[in-house]
């Protein structure tokens, strides 16, 4: 169970966040993303999410992403209407690929299956890396994939936790535990710089400045750097990556609900990983 204090840091951060932007900006003018994509447009993008094939049946419920999304109110705030759709798109594909339970000859198309798993299944490590001594592994705990982005490594639990109110690195399990705090921790990473990897959020709203290690390294702006932000050293550098075009098929989809473009640049077959 969460610590009090942290709870209250917690509460105290979701408070902060509503109406000071990141850089302390006063942010009162920033809305809900209800008013984008309603429940009926949720449950129309994650149509198999709670069927009794997906382990995390109900575990994805509408009002803990929106709920979520209040303690990030740059996200689907920021930029024009096609900016913001096209970012919540992006993000709510990224996360699908993440978690998908599709198939290619899936019931309404591999696409529709995104949501279907809270948990990195058979997990080939307990994800510690033992040279990063400022988030420190625990003894017995494991750092897979878990929640909607499948947050894995002790240096994500670890910072993930104290931007968002729970001990990453002592109780990592609370991220398929708890749907809030699952669907916090996905948006915590999309927004969230990580040097010298920019913001899947930077990225997506136009605010990505690419530096010269980042130009001879072909990342250019689009929904392919949000691919190689978040699993480039896996999926990016190879042509037609299986991985690669089941992240851009959500998207595709999901950009066509929204009735938005998608943007340039969708893969990263050609760019080097960070």
């Amino acid at each position: 169970m969460e610590s009090s204090s942290l709870i209250s840091f917690s509460l105290i951060l979701c408070f902060t966040l509503l109406f000071f932007g990141s850089n302390g900006v006063e942010a009162r003018s920033y809305s809900s993303i209800s008013s984008l994509i309603t429940e009926n447009l949720y449950n129309s993008i994650f149509l198999h999410k709670d069927d009794n094939a997906c382990p995390a049946r109900n575990f994805y419920p509408y009002n803990a992403f929106i709920q979520a999304a209040k303690c990030f109110p740059k996200f689907g705030n920021t930029g024009d209407l096609d900016t913001r759709k096209r970012e919540i798109a992006a993000f709510l594909a990224q996360i699908s690929q993440e978690t998908t339970g599709g198939w290619a000859t899936a019931p309404d198309g591999p696409y529709a299956w995104g949501l279907c798993f809270k948990e990195e299944i058979s997990p080939q490590s307990n994800y510690c890396d033992t040279t990063n001594k400022r988030w420190p592994c625990f003894r017995g705990k494991s750092y897979h994939g878990r929640g909607p982005i499948q947050l894995s490594w002790n240096y994500n639990y670890g910072p993930a936790g104290r931007a968002v109110g729970f001990d990453g690195l002592r109780n990592p399990e609370i991220v398929a535990n708890n749907s809030l705090i699952a669907f916090k921790t996905a948006l915590w990473f999309w927004m969230t710089e990580q040097k010298p990897k920019p913001s899947c959020h930077d990225v997506m709203v136009g605010k990505y400045v690419p530096i010269a290690a980042d130009l001879a390294a072909n990342r250019t702006a689009g929904y392919g750097l949000v691919t190689n932000i978040i699993n480039g050293g896996l999926e990016c550098g190879r042509p037609d990556d299986a991985r690669v075009n089941g992240r851009i098929g959500f998207f595709q989809r999901y950009a066509q609900l929204f009735n938005v473009d998608t943007g340039d640049n969708l893969d990263c077959a050609n760019q080097r990983p960070f």
